[in-house]
C-alpha cells in the first residue's frame, strides 16, 4: 500500500459515495468465437457522472490513498452483481477484484457468497478477475484467500497478462482458470511478428496447463482473425462490444474466415500433417483397461485422456509398464482411474502450428515428448496424436526439398515450391494475394557497381520481404535474378507491402555513392551499348487478389501476377500496383461486384 493521505479532499466524498452506493455498473461482452452469443460479461464500475471520481482510475486511486480500498471493492461487487441479475444477462460474470483488498485484515471471503445467495446468482457463474495495480508480494496469502473462493464454486481469472508487475509468476502460483492477454499484445498483432509469437507462446502454455485464454482489446477484424488462427476462442474488445449499462446477449460478430482443415500430405508444413487418429480414453477407464488397449496395439506409445473434447493428460506405455512390473501393483492400482497415472502436462499443440515451431517445442522440452509423441488439437478440441519419429521424417523431407529447390543466392524457395504452394492454395480453396516483386534498373546497377554488390542488393531484398510477412500464413519465393514472388494470406497484406517499399527506400542509400544519390542516377550503357542516364534502383510490386474458384491452375495465377508487375513497373520509383480488374472467366460468369468484395474480404 502507498502511504495514506487522510487529508485528501475527496476522502469524505468517497466515503459518501460508498455508503450511498452512488456507483453504476457497465458490462462489456466476452465472445466465444464459435457462438453468436456472449460467453460472459465483464462488470465495470463508474462513479457519479460529471464528477472527478466518475473515472474508475480516479476512484480506485483515491480509495487507496484514503485507506478505503476494501470498502470500495465490496461496494462495487454488490452494485455489479445486483445489476447483472436485474438485467438477466446470460453466461459468466467476470468480477474485478484488486488482490490487495483480498489480503487486508478486514477481508471476509464469505461476504460475496452471502450477497450472491441474497440476489439468487450461482457462484459457479462468477469469475473472480484479479486486476493487478500493485506488485504482489505475499503469494501465499493471496493463494489462501483465493482458495476460499474456489471452494465456494468461483472461477479465477488473471487480468492483463504481460502488463502487470508479476503476472507470469501469478499464473504459476495461482493457477487461474482464465488468463486475459493485455491489449498491447493484441492491437496490431497482424503486422507484428513478435506479438504473434508472444500470444502463440501464451496459448501453448495455456493448453498445457488447462487454462482458457481471453484476448482483450480486439478492435479490428484482422486482429480477430489472427486470434482465431492461433486457436484462442474467447475475445473481448470494442469490435465485439463496448461497455454498456444494458448490453445485449446477442453479438453481431464480423464474418470470420473459417479455415478449412489442413490438407494432410507431403506439401503441408503444419503439425496437422502428422495427425494420427488415436481413440482417446476417459477418466472413467481404469489402468487395467488402458493396459489392455496398449497390449492389443503394440505400436501405441501412449493414449490421450480427454474430457469434454479437451485433452487433459497422456497415459504412457512406459509408465504403466513400470507400475505393473512391481509386485502386487497390478492388483493395487489396476482398478483405479487412469487419471492417477497420466502425465498431466503433455505436449499439446494446435494443428496449425508450423513443423518448425513444433520441432523447437519438442527439442526444448526436458520430458520424453520425442518418444511419447504429442497431442494435436483444433482450437483446443482433441483431434489425435503425432509421433516424434514422423516429425523427424517430415522435417528431413522439408529440408531436403528446400535445399534442392532453393535459390543459391538468397536461400529462398525457387520455382517448384512456388508452383506447389499456389497449387495447394487453389486445391484447399484458400484465397490469397500474389505479389510479383521486381527490381527496376537492376542491370545498369550491376554494370556500374559489379555483380558482387548486385548480389548483396538481391540478398537485402530477400531479407526485407521475409521480415515483413507472417511465416505462419505467407510465402516468399525467389524466381531468379531480381524477380521474387509473395503469396500472402495475411489480412493486412497491403500495409505489409507498403512497409516493404519504405524499408527498401531506407536501406537503398547504403548501396550507392553519394554523387549518384545526389544526381538520382548514373551513366551506364544501355542494351544497344550506348551511354544513357539510368535512375537509381527501385522496387516494383504488382499485386493481384486471387479468388481460388476463378482459377484452375498455377499458370493462370502466374499470368495475372505478371500483368500486375508490368503495370507496377510503369510507375516511377518504388511502387505498388493492385490489380482491380476481374479475370475474364469471372467477368463472363456475371458475378456481381458485391460478391467479389465479399470473396476478397
Amino acid at each position: 500500500m502507498n502511504s495514506l493521505c487522510t487529508t485528501d479532499p475527496y476522502c469524505a466524498e468517497l466515503g459518501q459515495i460508498i455508503q450511498q452506493q452512488q456507483l453504476s455498473a457497465l458490462f462489456q461482452p466476452i465472445a466465444a468465437l464459435n457462438h453468436e452469443q456472449a460467453y460472459g460479461f465483464e462488470g465495470l464500475i463508474r462513479g457519479p457522472s460529471a464528477h472527478f471520481l466518475h473515472s474508475p482510475i480516479n476512484l480506485f486511486q483515491t480509495a487507496e490513498r484514503c485507506n478505503q480500498l476494501v470498502e470500495l471493492d465490496i461496494a462495487c461487487r454488490k452494485v455489479i452483481i445486483k445489476a447483472f441479475v436485474a438485467l438477466n444477462l446470460p453466461g459468466k460474470l467476470f468480477l474485478n477484484i484488486c488482490p490487495t483488498s483480498l489480503m487486508q485484515p478486514s477481508f471476509r471471503p464469505g461476504a460475496t457468497l452471502a450477497f450472491l445467495k441474497e440476489v439468487g446468482l450461482d457462484p459457479h457463474r462468477v469469475v473472480i478477475e484479479l486486476t493487478e495495480t500493485q506488485a504482489t508480494t505475499d503469494y501465499t496469502l493471496l493463494a489462501e484467500a483465493l482458495k476460499h473462493y474456489r471452494e465456494m464454486g468461483f472461477k479465477i481469472a488473471l487480468d492483463d497478462l504481460g502488463e502487470g508487475f508479476s503476472s507470469l509468476r501469478l499464473w504459476s502460483e495461482l493457477k487461474p482458470d482464465f488468463v486475459k492477454i493485455d491489449k498491447y499484445f493484441i492491437q496490431g498483432i497482424g503486422s507484428d511478428p513478435q506479438k504473434r509469437q508472444f500470444v502463440r507462446s501464451i496459448q501453448h502454455i495455456a493448453l498445457n496447463t488447462g487454462t482458457c485464454v481471453i484476448a482483450e482489446g480486439i478492435e479490428s477484424s484482422a486482429e480477430l482473425e489472427v486470434i482465431q488462427r492461433i486457436g484462442i476462442n474467447l475475445a473481448q474488445g470494442y469490435l465485439i462490444g463496448r461497455p454498456q449499462t444494458q448490453p445485449t446477449a446477442q453479438l453481431n460478430l464480423p464474418a470470420l474466415k473459417t479455415e478449412k482443415p489442413l490438407t494432410i500430405g507431403k506439401l503441408s508444413k503444419h503439425a496437422g500433417a502428422l495427425l494420427q487418429i488415436i481413440p482417446c480414453a476417459s477418466t472413467q477407464e481404469s489402468n487395467e483397461q488402458i493396459w489392455r488397449r496398449l497390449s492389443a496395439q503394440t505400436d501405441l506409445a501412449a493414449i490421450p485422456v480427454v474430457e469434454n473434447d479437451k485433452p487433459i493428460g497422456l497415459i504412457k506405455r512406459s509408465d504403466l509398464l513400470e507400475l505393473f512390473s512391481r509386485p502386487f501393483s497390478r492388483e493395487l492400482f489396476g482398478a483405479r482411474s487412469c487419471a492417477t497415472q497420466m502425465d498431466r502436462k503433455p505436449l499439446i499443440v494446435e494443428q496449425a502450428t508450423s513443423l518448425t515451431e513444433l520441432a523447437r517445442l519438442m527439442t526444448s522440452s526436458e520430458r520424453g515428448d520425442l518418444n511419447d509423441g504429442f497431442i494435436l488439437t483444433e482450437q483446443g478440441r482433441y483431434l489425435g496424436m503425432g509421433t516424434g519419429r514422423d516429425l523427424i521424417r517430415a522435417m528431413t523431407e522439408l529440408q531436403i526439398s528446400a535445399a534442392r529447390h532453393a535459390n543459391p543466392l538468397t536461400g529462398l524457395p525457387g520455382n517448384a515450391p512456388i508452383q506447389e504452394t499456389i497449387s495447394q492454395f487453389l486445391n484447399d480453396q484458400l484465397n490469397f494475394t500474389i505479389v510479383y516483386v521486381d527490381l527496376d534498373h537492376f542491370k545498369p546497377y550491376n554494370d556500374v557497381y559489379g555483380y558482387a554488390r548486385g548480389d548483396e542488393l538481391l540478398q537485402l531484398c530477400g531479407q526485407l520481404l521475409q521480415h515483413n510477412v507472417d511465416p505462419q500464413l505467407d510465402f516468399v519465393g525467389h524466381v531468379g535474378g531480381d524477380d521474387f514472388i509473395l503469396l500472402l494470406r495475411s489480412p493486412d497484406w497491403q500495409s505489409r507491402c507498403e512497409k516493404m517499399l519504405s524499408d527498401f527506400e531506407l536501406h537503398l542509400s547504403d548501396f550507392f555513392n553519394p554523387e549518384h544519390i545526389a544526381a538520382q542516377g548514373y551513366q551506364a550503357q544501355n542494351r544497344q551499348g550506348d551511354l544513357q542516364h539510368h535512375p537509381l534502383v527501385s522496387l516494383s510490386l504488382g499485386a493481384a487478389q486471387i479468388v481460388t474458384e476463378w482459377y484452375s491452375n498455377h499458370h493462370e495465377v502466374a499470368n495475372v501476377a505478371c500483368a500486375a508487375k508490368h503495370m507496377a513497373k510503369r510507375q516511377h520509383g518504388n511502387s505498388l500496383f493492385i490489380e482491380q480488374r476481374m479475370p475474364q472467366n469471372a467477368a463472363s460468369s456475371q458475378i456481381s461486384n458485391r460478391y467479389i468484395d465479399q470473396a476478397l474480404a
